[in-house]
């Protein structure tokens, strides 16, 4: 990590992520901060611990300060979102025309499914993958089809064609949902990787909604593309919002983006769905998009600087967890199957929110950490955690070192 960054004041810019204690996260309502008892470290749902970045904060006060707190209107949000688009991906050709604020990205997804398929129809998804995937695509009436991950975490070819090959034979309209940088891997996705996913989609008919919410988050080695910006994903969609880079879950706002060729498509979405995004929300994603980005770059330092910590951990204390390096993301995806712990698959259907099995029970019973079970981000989760490391060195350390003692304790493979 380098330097510190020199602040518009003259004074010195921190980590954001130093700048609050444990005792100060724990006064969070949030459900990150009060889903377990206050002796859990909570390392699991998508949450960053650190204070509002000042750009936003300065926005909501001023916005709370003239009682501006209405109905949301205008295309701000878009324009900020083109700007930095531009800025960080070279994405140049952006069309605020072609764009709709949506609640939030899930919900948005769905809408868009409404849009370019049928009740029934199948939608792919590249398992293991982002566990509400499953719940929304099943409650909107459409069946999930799996394309695992390769090996190597990456996106698999042949599974995708396959994968594709039967959703065509299921339905007339089939789509592809995919995880854009992808979650919980944190694995960006290279071009020359989304070019061969539009190849397959116009091969079989399948249209593509690319979920991009995580993509201001990509760390040093790594470049974020844009799917729309790929030939051959002129009848795709985009969705992002600044939700997971500025923590602004609770602020619900994000942007549908229509290729050139399903602008059309965009254009039939019910009215009714853009009174869902929240007027604060707005203003708060369009602040982070259009002021955001110095604090954004001390954050992907702070988040560089913990992945290496990470690593060093593990090996210290867990040396028999694989740990896959994110590209992007703050999610870490730890392989704890030599640790012999037996995940049982609970009923119900893949990929659908349920009890910790396996090692996260393990980890949150005997270390008092919780983490997210694998088994509940569909096929190849089974024996993973997905650790969150968007919080500080010494809460991430006295994690790790509580995994380790925890199996040193109880557990052979200690090593």
């Amino acid at each position: 990590m380098g330097s510190p960054a020199p602040a518009s004041d003259g004074s010195t810019a921190e980590n954001p992520l130093t700048l609050l204690t444990l005792d100060e996260l724990r006064q969070r309502s949030s459900v990150k901060w009060r889903m377990h008892p206050p002796d859990v470290l909570p390392l699991w749902v998508a949450e960053l611990d650190v204070p509002l970045a000042p750009p936003v904060a300065d926005a909501l006060h001023r916005a709370i300060d003239l009682g501006d707190t209405g109905y949301p209107h205008g295309t701000a949000y878009a324009e900020a979102l083109g700007d930095f688009a531009a800025r960080r991906w070279g994405w140049h050709d952006f069309r605020v025309g072609h764009t709709a604020v949506v609640p939030d990205v899930m919900m948005g997804i769905v809408e868009v499914l409404r849009l370019v398929t049928d009740p029934a129809d199948a939608v792919v998804v590249c398992s293991p993958v982002y566990q509400p995937f499953y719940a929304f695509v099943s409650h909107a009436g459409r069946q999930v089809i799996e394309a695992p991950l390769g090996a190597d975490l990456r996106m698999a070819p042949a599974a995708l064609d396959e994968a594709f090959r039967r959703a065509r034979a299921c339905g007339r309209r089939p789509a592809f949902l995919m995880c854009n940088p992808h979650n919980p891997t944190g694995v960006v996705h290279r071009r020359d990787e989304l070019e061969d996913v539009a190849e397959l989609a116009a091969r079989h008919g399948v249209r593509v909604i690319s979920d991009e919410i995580h993509a201001p988050l990509v760390l040093p080695g790594a470049h974020f593309t844009p799917y729309l910006t790929v030939a051959g994903a002129e009848n795709a969609f985009a969705l992002t919002s600044a939700s997971k880079a500025w923590n602004l879950a609770g602020l619900k706002a994000a942007l549908v983006v229509a290729g050139p060729q399903a602008a059309a498509d965009l254009d039939q979405m019910p009215e009714e769905v853009s009174h869902g995004p929240s007027h604060l929300g707005v203003i708060a994603h369009t602040a982070a998009f259009r002021a955001g980005g110095p604090w954004l770059d001390l954050l992907l330092d702070g988040l560089d600087a913990n992945r290496s910590l990470l690593a060093a951990l593990l090996a210290k204390h867990l040396p028999s967890v694989t740990y896959h390096r994110p590209e992007g993301t703050y999610l870490a995806w730890l392989d704890c199957t030599a640790l012999g712990v037996a995940t049982a698959q609970p009923a119900g259907e893949p990929g659908a929110a349920s009890d910790l099995a396996g090692p996260a029970q393990m980890f949150l019973d005997r270390a008092r950490v919780a983490l997210s079970s694998g088994h509940v981000f569909g096929t190849g989760g089974a024996g993973f955690v997905r650790l969150n490391f968007a919080t500080s060195p010494a809460i991430l350390t006295e994690a790790v070192t509580r995994m380790g003692q925890a199996l040193d304790t109880h557990h052979p493979l200690a090593g």
